[in-house]
């Protein structure tokens, strides 16, 4: 195994920046044992949200069993919700493509990669959440640390060594079958362990050391993003060494089969809607993280007007999150809303009659199974008409979009790229303002038709076929880029 934390794409790192990331290997070897020579025998589980893919979950069993011989893996964490998103997106792709995704989320096994992944998540989790509670705490250190802490180049060094710790988990699995990554650690660890056909999908629009994978071919889906890590500009005081461009590839957004294929339809029907002068379909989404609740509920107490005045339908998934649901109706008082918590069957109907049919009111989703969760906003995409989310994975969906504040400074970046391809409105910092913004939307008939046309445009120019070049890549493999 290459050892990657000394020299990255060529550039060497310094004797205390290569120290530092060997003891924090060090620390979660001594934390959670050493498990490198055990022999993880692989089995397989149908999932049951994604079974129309025929999606199957890697997971530790008796004996190996055998993978497909069109199989594709998609490697993932469960990190929020966004990485879920995103690799539900590539499955999605894979399977239009004709191959048969398997999904391996490497923060689920009881092995010490596992464990060291899911310890630096809580972590994650935490302060992001407290990044929304504490403004001090958000200026002084978590937006510095999401914008240019994670984008040194020696930040990198300390992941590829700690991703070394997740080498186990891959021993039974062929090295050649096309694999791709929806965070840097499954592409990191699959690196380390020998595979070769690897694809990094980057989620963020803003180029960062953090997802650095030598080895794999990156995938990003912005040019701002290749012009970043083809050069690595920023990434140290002193100029370095970029990324030949056999590793690096602008492929598009990275979006659902599902969401592209009647596209035009979908939109044809929101033009119809406002064009009659119906409800506004809004869609609000609460993250894994579960950050942003004072930003939701001064949307919610702003927007319950104008569904009393039948000016607005409101959605809102509230995720695995039925805590946020208890504290907005707390807040907001007069949230009455029809409920499918726990109702994955019953919501899917109910999506298929809305289609064309009409929505009144305040709708409320909720699901503890994660892939019920993240699927059903993939659901109501289709039939809503402006979604409201922060400016993370889902600022390159198909659908005329409006931004929250941001929660990390790497997301600002992909608030900026929407406004400029046309797709989205706006990145608004408060609550205030976005209030302002949503009521022109609503008042002005001209705004959200224009940005369907936009949509429309882009898709035609392949702007939104990112999972599908990222299943092309992984396919050919490195030798064939």
């Amino acid at each position: 195994m290459i050892d990657r934390s000394k020299v990255i794409f060529g550039n060497e790192m310094s004797e205390k920046t290569v120290k530092s990331a060997e003891k924090s290997k060090a620390k979660f070897l001594k934390k959670y044992g050493d498990d490198s020579d055990r022999d993880y025998k692989l089995a397989f589980r149908p999932i049951e949200t994604l079974s129309f893919l025929g999606a199957q979950n890697i997971v530790f069993g008796e004996e190996n069993e055998p993978f497909d011989e069109k199989a594709l893996i998609v490697g993932n964490i469960r990190m929020g919700f966004g990485h879920y998103r995103i690799s539900i997106a590539m499955a999605s792709c894979a399977a239009a493509l004709g191959y048969k995704p398997y999904w391996l989320d490497l923060a689920s096994f009881d092995a010490t990669g596992s464990k060291m992944i899911r310890e630096q998540n809580e972590m994650y989790s935490f302060a992001s959440r407290l990044s929304q509670k504490d403004p001090i705490f958000n200026h002084l250190f978590w937006e510095p640390l999401n914008s240019e802490g994670f984008k040194k180049i020696s930040y990198n060094a300390k992941d590829q060594k700690n991703s070394e710790l997740l080498v186990p988990i891959f021993k039974n699995i062929p090295k050649d079958i096309p694999y791709i990554a929806t965070h840097v650690w499954p592409s990191q660890g699959a690196v380390h362990a020998g595979m070769t056909h690897v694809v990094n999908a980057i989620p963020d629009n803003w180029p960062m050391g953090l997802h650095l994978s030598e080895g794999a071919i990156h995938a990003v889906q912005t040019s701002f993003a290749y012009l970043g890590y083809k050069t690595l500009e920023g990434f140290d005081k002193k100029p370095l060494k970029g990324l030949p461009e056999r590793e690096i590839k602008e492929v598009g957004c990275y979006v659902d089969h599902e969401l592209l294929y009647r596209l035009k339809e979908d939109n044809d029907l929101r033009r119809a809607r406002i064009g009659e002068g119906k409800p506004l379909r809004i869609l609000m989404t609460v993250g894994g993280a579960g950050a942003g609740f004072d930003f939701f509920a001064s949307l919610g107490r702003h927007l319950m007007p104008l569904v009393k005045e039948k000016k607005v339908s409101l959605f809102i998934n509230f995720g695995d999150h039925k805590d946020v649901y208890e504290k907005m109706i707390a807040d907001v008082g007069d949230l009455e809303c029809k409920t499918y918590f726990n109702a994955y069957d019953e919501f899917k109907d109910f999506v298929n009659e809305i289609r064309e049919g009409e929505a009144e009111g305040v709708y409320a989703i909720m699901n503890e199974d994660i892939f019920k969760a993240v699927y059903s906003t993939n659901l109501l995409m289709p039939v809503c008409d402006l979604l409201i989310t922060k400016p993370s994975e889902l600022s390159y969906y198909p659908i005329p979009k409006i931004f929250m504040k941001h929660i990390g400074g790497h997301e600002v970046y992909g608030a900026f790229h929407g406004r400029e391809f046309g797709d989205s409105a706006l990145e608004y910092l408060t609550p205030k303002r976005m209030n302002e913004a949503l009521d022109r939307l609503i008042e002005d008939k001209e705004i959200l038709p224009h940005i369907l046309d936009r949509i429309e445009g882009l898709k035609e120019q392949g702007y939104y076929d990112g999972g599908y070049n990222c299943v092309k890549l992984a396919v050919g493999g490195r030798e064939k880029t």
